[in-house]
């Protein structure tokens, strides 16, 4: 069978001889527009885009210094949440022109230092988004990496984060409203951020509206996880149960379903995050919404001006939360 070999790359070469101008032209046309009059630039532009020709990122690069690219480390590509927070950055990279390379930690903080190792020499800055490094590790990254945390804070780090404090109030509001005087607090991984926010966040307001809230765990934040959670929320005799994210919760659900427990006549269920699936669960699930395609963006936009500037002031941004309210809360079977 004859197949179509694909054609020749055009090459700088071949824009300067179809130019009439030296390939030194071409490469300033590109890299130094200032350098090279209106009307040569325009003509070796048109030439260019007929050709189907597109400098060399590397060879920009060596000459530049930068490389165009930016790089965003997420803990599990699978799981939905990060769906938004990938939308939003490269929508942010795409407007810049810029190239977006993304990188899965697998939940592991070995995993994600390694990554960052091996691509910082070939990025010019990282998104780390839940990163799972110790503080020690991120302040070692930031001094030879421009870096951008999100859903992380601490010192010194330009970082975008959720206003969890008013969300898990939120949350125990909601709840206290239907009656309920204890919940139990599903745990995720210890080096999450965002779970020690939350569950210091759900303490705070339990204690302000005289509720008792217990923390189990931890549980990996996945569907497989719910079975162990759901049997410990039984156990715990809670009449609600708050998750660490909504994958979690929906595996929770489905397990009381199993068992017999009803949702939300027994027990009232809470997820973090509003998934894709959140509204189509049965029951659907009652969840606080985090901004994920604006934080995704606006991480992306802090990177590339940190990049930009040549003394970096660190700045940090809190977006905001909302309790998305569906059928799997209801009123205290203790009521």
């Amino acid at each position: 069978m004859n197949t179509t070999r694909p054609r020749k790359r055009a090459t700088i070469l071949d824009v300067a001889r179809e130019s009439g101008v030296a390939p030194s032209t071409v490469s300033r046309a590109f890299t130094k527009p200032g350098r090279v009059n209106d009307v040569t630039r325009e003509h070796i532009l048109g030439v260019a885009e007929r050709l189907g020709y597109a400098p060399n990122p590397m060879a920009r690069a060596l000459e530049s210094g930068h490389t165009n690219t930016l790089a965003l480390l997420v803990p599990d590509i699978t799981n939905p949440y990060f769906a938004g927070v990938i939308k939003g950055a490269e929508r942010a990279v795409a407007r810049s022109g810029r190239t977006l390379v993304l990188g899965d930690t697998q939940e592991s903080a070995a995993a994600e230092e390694q990554l960052v190792r091996r691509l910082g020499p070939a990025v010019d800055g990282f998104v780390l988004s839940a990163s799972r490094l110790p503080d020690d590790g991120l302040r070692r990254a930031a001094e030879v990496n421009t870096l951008v945390l999100l859903n992380r804070a601490i010192p010194g780090i330009a970082s975008v984060v959720a206003d969890y404090a008013s969300g898990t109030r939120q949350i125990i509001d909601h709840l206290a409203s239907h009656g309920h005087q204890s919940a139990v607090f599903l745990a995720g991984p210890p080096e999450s951020w965002s779970g020690r926010m939350r569950w210091d966040g759900l303490r705070a307001a339990a204690t302000d509206m005289n509720m008792t809230v217990k923390r189990i765990g931890p549980y990996a934040p996945t569907l497989d996880s719910g079975p162990a959670a759901a049997d410990a929320v039984i156990t715990s005799h809670a009449t609600a149960a708050v998750c660490h994210n909504d994958m979690l919760a929906i595996g929770v659900i489905r397990r009381l379903v199993e068992r017999g427990v009803r949702v939300p006549q027994d027990v009232s269920v809470i997820g973090f995050d509003n998934i894709f699936g959140a509204d189509i669960c049965t029951p659907l699930l009652t969840t606080l919404a985090e901004h994920t395609q604006d934080a995704g963006a606006r991480a992306v936009d802090a990177l590339i001006h940190l990049g930009q500037q040549r003394s970096r002031t660190v700045k940090s941004w809190q977006l905001p939360t909302h309790l998305v309210v569906r059928d799997s809360t209801g009123p205290s079977r203790l009521r």
